[in-house]
């Protein structure tokens, strides 16, 4: 359920921040990406290189920390996850957040989120039982915050009440529950088809191409983040398995099609690999001898399967079907007849051509092209076009539905 999510901690000054040590290990044990916010009481209790060290992120402490801001950097802290969490949160915190206060980085934080926020709570019993808490508390429900805990027990003080916050095992069970309430694409079943393929001229040869994967590997970690059971067919890269994915790795169009057709059905596909038209018709068992002053041999080709237009036209047809067009000259055009041609829905359309860094690189600027016309996307981090696209395709399957 966690594996993908974007998770941002924030860990107030309180004894129970050792807990937060464990909560991080058993986040990241179920696949999260986990990025934690320090207030300067919290550093009394843990220290950032504890924190950074089993969160394998930096730690951010500072609301003006010149490198950061440069990019307004609070704002990117609170926009770029799937959920803040607060543990522990003190009284202290919990009051700054009731009043909408912004006097460091975790409550500036807080105040600019506009995801789903779950705090712990952990404080005195006397100080959980005050009616100013009891208020803060109210108040906070009310704006759509959750809460885990706190729970009856031995408190620091030696004191016995309502107070401790609650275990890290607890506190991930209430971050799924929270996050499959939330989970746009809870229930749904995507395929995406990613990277190139390779097709055999010999046991040593092939005919492939230059697609690294990036784009469909973090468009199908977008739709698993997302809820769905995503199935990820992979032709040949270097990249590792998203999270929350089934991946299924194969080598050539004819496989990509069969492993394609074998995650059926489902609510959407995307193809985003790049498949190779063609293939060589008779490929060899034994490697192709050079004979001199024979010239090249020749190779006869045979078309590839169209997975596109298969599953377009498919008896269990996704809901929703999705294709890719990398082109390098007149995007716009051949990208709508692609569309039209294909019988898909939407066409993602992107310019490869020399110069653009598309193939291997880590941004990409994409056109989505359906019935109603041309979305044009600025420039951006493949991941972030995957996250759009991931919540287009949420939109546009809830509207279906």
């Amino acid at each position: 359920m966690l594996a993908g999510k974007r998770i941002l901690l924030v860990i107030s000054g309180g004894i129970a921040a050792y807990k937060s040590l464990d909560l991080i290990r058993r986040l990241r044990e179920r696949g999260a990406d986990v990025r934690c916010v320090l207030t300067r009481a919290a550093r009394e209790f843990v220290t950032p290189l504890s924190v950074g060290t089993l969160s394998r992120n930096r730690v951010h402490d500072d609301l003006f920390d010149l490198t950061a801001e440069h990019e307004i950097g609070h704002i990117r802290l609170a926009r770029d996850c799937d959920i803040v969490v607060v543990a522990p949160a003190t009284a202290n915190i919990l009051a700054s957040m009731a009043q909408g206060f912004a006097g460091d980085l975790a409550t500036t934080v807080l105040l600019a989120t506009d995801r789903p926020v779950l705090a712990a709570p952990a404080m005195n019993h006397v100080m959980w039982a005050s009616p100013a808490t009891v208020a803060n508390i109210e108040t906070l429900r009310t704006r759509g915050v959750s809460f885990v805990g706190p729970e009856t027990g031995e408190l620091a003080e030696g004191e016995i009440g309502a107070g401790r916050m609650s275990e890290p095992l607890a506190i991930v069970a209430a971050i799924e529950k929270r996050l499959s309430a939330d989970a746009p694409l809870a229930g749904r079943r995507a395929i995406v088809t990613s990277g190139p393929t390779y097709e055999p001229i010999d046991p040593v040869r092939f005919i492939a191409n230059r697609s690294s994967g990036k784009q469909g590997h973090a468009i199908a970690a977008a739709l698993a983040a997302l809820g769905a059971q995503t199935t990820l067919v992979a032709g040949p890269t270097r990249l590792a398995d998203p999270p929350g994915c089934r991946v299924v790795h194969v080598e050539t169009a004819q496989q990509m099609l069969a492993a394609s057709l074998g995650a059926l059905p489902a609510d959407v596909a995307v193809c985003a690999a790049a498949v190779a038209d063609w293939r060589p018709a008779n490929p060899g068992n034994a490697k192709l001898k050079k004979t001199e002053g024979a010239g090249p041999p020749a190779i006869a080709l045979a078309e590839n399967p169209d997975i596109l237009a298969t599953l377009a036209r498919h008896a269990q047809r996704p809901r929703l079907v999705v294709g890719f067009a990398a082109e390098t000259e007149n995007l716009l055009a051949y990208a709508a007849a692609k569309r039209r041609r294909k019988g898909c829905d939407w066409i993602v359309a992107n310019d490869v051509g020399e110069g653009t860094g598309t193939f291997g690189g880590d941004a990409n600027r994409v056109h989505v092209i359906d019935a109603a016309g041309t979305e044009s996307w600025d420039a951006m981090a493949k991941d972030e076009v995957a996250r759009r696209l991931a919540a287009r395709i949420a939109l546009a399957l809830a509207g279906a539905a």
